[in-house]
């Protein structure tokens, strides 16, 4: 037995230093070097195409921030970005407080409905939705008799994009709102309903507090990822009409990819990449207080 339970606790060690290197190994490929290479090209006059690379020092930070178009993209990240979160924290925890509730019957089913656009491929959803935007034959103008030219008007391209968002992810946070009400203590709204506590105020007053950490992490984790987005405006907009769905990540692509203008866009990368790492810093350590608290 003891040569067994020895050979069993070098296999696991062995096994366990295998994973350890193999992530070391990925993340120092795909996330380490990338970092520090955006970080040396942002300090560079870089263009591949005729192997420049010239060191210009903190010039191209100072371009970005005296770009107009870079703010005007922050304007538009920060429209996007906020009504994107917004909308998805209260509609996927409308949803969820829904299917808790006792009105609503096949729960699975439509907790499955609902989850389905998440895991739907972000390039088919935002083909049917550059579709369903046409302004001709789109199912939006023709379910509620509108005569909008949504891709195509800069007062609606960017709110479009946003309701195609919102519509694609909330039930992610529906999902995730649903497992933390199923989680929450049951002795405390029973003690509520023996003091005659109405529904809004077990509501306000209970669920909503009991929920914090949750819907915490949804708006840290939705902000990370709304202030990425790419996909969505690079297929229904390409960035217009004009500059009027310009957000970072799609004015990094253009001054990387189409531009060539690649020290700029590292420059772009790493203020991104600042404000990314804030707020997941901050995630952690509202999430991490939030634990410590007795």
């Amino acid at each position: 037995m003891g040569a067994s339970n020895q050979g069993n606790i070098k296999k696991w060690l062995s096994l366990k230093n295998t994973a350890i290197l193999f992530l070391v190994v990925y993340f120092s490929i795909f996330m380490i070097y990338p970092i520090f290479k955006a970080f040396a090209g942002s300090l560079h006059n870089w263009n591949p195409l005729i192997d420049k690379y010239d060191f210009v020092g903190l010039a191209n930070f100072k371009t970005v921030i005296q770009s107009k178009l870079f703010w005007e993209s922050i304007k538009n990240t920060l429209f996007f970005t906020f009504f994107s979160v917004l909308f998805r924290v209260v509609i996927g925890l409308g949803l969820a407080m829904l299917l808790y509730s006792r009105l609503v019957k096949f729960k699975s089913f439509f907790n499955g409905l609902f989850y389905m656009p998440t895991i739907t491929p972000l390039v088919a959803v935002s083909f049917v939705w550059l579709w369903m935007f046409n302004p001709q034959f789109g199912l939006i103008n023709n379910i509620f008799n509108l005569d909008i030219n949504w891709l195509n008007d800069t007062k609606y391209a960017l709110p479009a994009i946003t309701i195609m968002t919102i519509w694609k992810d909330y039930g992610y946070a529906a999902v995730i709102f649903l497992a933390g009400l199923m989680g929450l203590p049951k002795d405390v709204f029973e003690a509520a309903d023996v003091d005659g506590a109405s529904k809004f105020r077990k509501f306000v007053h209970i669920t909503l507090p009991l929920l914090k950490p949750i819907t915490i992490f949804v708006v840290i984790t939705s902000l990370i990822s709304y202030l990425q987005a790419y996909v969505q405006i690079l297929i229904m907009t390409e960035g217009g009409p004009g500059t009027s769905t310009y957000v970072i990540s799609y004015l990094i692509f253009d001054e990387a990819f189409v531009k060539y203008n690649f020290g700029t866009a590292s420059a772009m990368s790493i203020i991104l990449f600042v404000i990314i790492g804030i707020l997941t810093a901050l995630m952690f350590k509202v999430t991490g207080e939030r634990k410590m608290t007795p």
